[in-house]
């Protein structure tokens, strides 16, 4: 029972295989980003950054059709220019950068649906939002390997830079007053990359939820930030796996699934975690 839900298709399928083998890709380089997003206190600007991208796919797709390189180029200036651009407002005006994200992803989305409509289906706009994970071919497969393998090599290269950064910028304003910023744009970059590659897979809502789930999961576990990363690419490694093999034994958006799963863990953590204030209480109690 066990070898036919949770090994089995992956052995006897291709796409199932595919589908693994991108999502394990995945699990790897976004997690790690998403433990530097919650060590920054910025979990929210992964969800901003999943909807900004969509009108540059919108724009690659108008212009054509379905081509991944297309998509992705254009979702890559889409979602860096919107960070670009919530960065200059915050500094120019009295909004937080958080603050004119939100104004700005909201418009973002707004206008990706819109270009969608122009000339696309409804199915072309549920596979843009949603994605299509078990339709993943060689080239989106290879694509999103190459962007996890660069997101993983550019991590250990800035490795302390960016946990300096994120722990103590004010130290590295009085040293060298260039380089926060330049490792704010570089991890920025990281960041849009690894959404763009996402879209592909699990859609522009749901790529955001691979990257964050399993770090917040960990957190309520992990005591030191490798063990954070460790754990949080574990944890993310084995929701892929198991959403997708309950998405193939009860019929499932595989997608949603994963993300389900991924929720599961979470829910799982906050309560029954080593360092989650919840669960002490709740032992306390009894």
């Amino acid at each position: 029972m066990i070898w036919h839900l949770f090994f089995e298709p992956f052995i006897d399928y291709g796409f199932m295989r595919r589908a693994l083998v991108v999502c394990l890709a995945l699990s790897v380089s976004t997690t790690a980003l998403g433990v530097f997003l919650l060590l920054r206190r910025m979990s929210l600007m992964g969800d901003a950054l999943s909807h900004a991208i969509l009108p540059g796919v919108a724009a690659g797709y108008l212009l054509s059709g379905m081509s991944l390189m297309a998509m992705s180029v254009g979702g890559f200036i889409a979602g860096i220019t919107v960070a670009l651009v919530a960065g200059l407002v915050s500094r120019r005006t009295p909004l937080k950068e958080d603050a004119s994200f939100a104004g700005l992803y909201l418009g973002s989305l707004a206008l990706g649906v819109t270009l969608v409509s122009l000339r696309g289906s409804n199915v072309d706009l549920l596979h843009l939002l949603f994605g299509s994970i078990l339709a993943v071919d060689k080239d989106a497969a290879l694509f999103v390997a190459g962007v996890s393998i660069f997101t993983i090599i550019t991590l250990a290269v800035f490795y302390r830079g960016l946990v300096t950064e994120a722990f103590d910028t004010a130290w590295l304003q009085v040293n060298a007053c260039w380089l926060p910023g330049a490792l704010h744009a570089l991890f920025l970059a990281l960041l849009v990359l690894n959404l763009v590659a996402g879209f592909q897979v699990l859609g522009t809502l749901m790529a955001v939820g691979l990257m964050m789930l399993p770090a917040v999961a960990a957190r309520c576990w992990a005591r030191t930030l490798p063990g954070l990363l460790m754990l949080a690419g574990i944890s993310g490694i084995f929701c892929a796996w198991l959403g997708l093999s309950l998405s193939w034994a009860v019929s499932l958006p595989a997608g949603p699934s994963i993300v389900l799963t991924a929720s599961a863990l979470f829910l799982f953590s906050i309560l029954f975690g080593s360092r989650s204030r919840l669960a002490g209480s709740l032992r306390a109690r009894i």
